[in-house]
């Protein structure tokens, strides 16, 4: 097939780590013999406009690469992008999470999403949880996630990476990978950490709440770190905590357990969906007892965990863009009239 790929997080020169995930997807679709081109916005920042100029690029591409399908990750904008571009051709779309969100949150881009879901083909959920959110829509519904690359997030051994990372004491290592957004459930998690009173905790990502993290005993703000530097702080612990308010899929989590890490993870969202007995603890948002229980239980999982890496594999990436590649091509064959 020939696939045009629009999306609005695509990794950029000064913003390396924007929309890895995607990118996976990309390169995998590539490796499955079909021809790729990609029309994505590849940096933070720049205001509303940035999204009118990548519906203008998308319809240009378009034009020039002949796609059999268009695949848009992201309901809107980049799905309205990409139905302007698929005025002859099917169109795909990918729900990541925050776009349902926007969605419920706002009649005006309630109605802008819908729009793009009624022309589509089918939609692409990465969570059965967001599906349920997202509401019905006029095409298929297709629950595939976007995977994680068991090679790049492979068991290695923690006391290395600690030397590495320049992290680590005695006592169980917990680590957050994420924005230090209030939805990411950062404070309530140091607070945790705090309450355990032994081992240490580390964040690694940087944002507003980052203030009311700092000079707490035990923690240590790591900031962004390159993508490629990700993989060494998650061997660095025992395990990786992503007990978010709400979270749509659960990447990180799936990160961690790809690199035999045990995981405590939210029950609001995608993480039950993969997070299996032996490979974490799930606990409920806003439950300080709790988040508690469930850190002191996942630091009694082995570490490393055998049990989380085989549950990741289930979601290898190379699986999930094979899904995907199956629905595109459905999708190409039913000339966009599925169901």
């Amino acid at each position: 097939m020939r696939i045009l790929v629009v999306t609005q997080m695509w990794p950029g020169p000064s913003d390396p780590d924007l929309g890895v995930f995607v990118f996976g997807i990309v390169d995998e679709l590539r490796s499955l013999g079909h021809s790729v081109r990609v029309s994505a916005i590849d940096r933070r920042g720049g205001g509303p406009v940035k999204y009118a100029r990548l519906s203008g690029a998308s319809v240009v591409a378009a034009r020039r690469f002949r796609p059999d399908v268009v695949f848009a990750h992201f309901l809107f904008p980049a799905g309205a992008a990409g139905a302007a571009a698929a005025a002859r051709v099917p169109l795909v779309v990918m729900a990541h999470g925050t776009d349902v969100e926007n969605a419920r949150r706002s009649p005006v881009l309630a109605r802008a999403t819908r729009l793009v879901t009624n022309r589509a083909a089918a939609v692409i959920c990465n969570s059965r949880w967001l599906a349920d959110r997202l509401g019905p829509v006029r095409g298929d519904v297709e629950i595939i996630d976007c995977g994680v690359d068991l090679g790049v997030f492979a068991p290695r051994p923690a006391t290395a990476a600690r030397e590495r990372v320049g992290w680590g004491s005695d006592g169980p290592a917990f680590l957050a990978v994420g924005s230090l957004i209030d939805r990411k459930g950062v404070v309530e998690l140091a607070d945790a950490f705090a309450a355990l009173g032994r081992g240490s905790l580390a964040f690694v990502g940087d944002g507003p709440l980052r203030s009311r993290l700092e000079g707490r005993p035990g923690v240590h703000l790591a900031g962004r770190v390159p993508h490629g530097e990700v993989a060494d702080w998650i061997a660095a612990c025992d395990v990786l905590c992503q007990p978010s308010l709400a979270e749509p899929f659960g990447q990180a989590a799936l990160e961690g357990m790809a690199m035999e890490r045990s995981v405590v993870a939210t029950t609001e969202g995608g993480p039950p969906e993969f997070v299996t007995p032996a490979s974490g603890v799930l606990a409920a948002p806003g439950d300080r007892a709790a988040l508690i229980d469930a850190l002191v239980r996942a630091a009694r999982l082995p570490s490393p965990n055998a049990a989380a890496r085989q549950a990741a594999a289930e979601h290898d990436v190379r699986l999930q863009a094979a899904r995907m590649a199956a629905v595109l091509e459905r999708a190409v064959a039913a000339g966009g009239r599925m169901r």
